[in-house]
């Protein structure tokens, strides 16, 4: 099977090493260009500098939490209408409100697959951007 995709640009935001290089190969498999960043504020300047199709953010993170990076992210214009796909290693449902009352589209729960990571790039890397 084949995925039909142009390849997007995506951007991962973990402070664990260990979760970004697992992602950045399984999305590198899936044809897409990936960007890393560590903690909210490396992302920030990336989501500025690279414009990225989908973020997957982290919520537990140093300085900058994903709830605080996501809000953030949403704020501002010229990147509102890019998807964000929260990252927990916690499955609770106040956290996936909590994801979705900052402008997240999804959640996902830690260790993710290789399909379901590609899955969600596949559902959201499809919603339209422009403003």
């Amino acid at each position: 099977m084949s995925i039909t995709s142009s390849g997007l640009k995506v951007l991962v935001i973990d402070d664990s090493n260990t979760i970004r290089r697992s992602a950045e190969i399984f999305l590198k498999q899936g044809g897409h260009e990936v960007l890393l960043a560590e903690d909210g504020f490396d992302a920030l300047a990336k989501v500025n500098d690279y414009l990225p199709n989908l973020i997957f953010c982290d919520i537990l993170m140093p300085r900058l939490d994903g709830y605080q990076t996501c809000a953030i992210i949403k704020r501002n214009a010229r990147f509102a209408n890019v998807p964000v796909v929260m990252l927990s290693s916690k499955d609770g449902v106040f956290d996936k409100a909590r994801g979705r009352m900052v402008g997240s589209q999804e959640y996902l729960t830690k260790p993710f697959t290789k399909d379901q990571l590609l899955q969600t790039v596949t559902q959201l890397g499809s919603i339209p951007q422009e403003l």
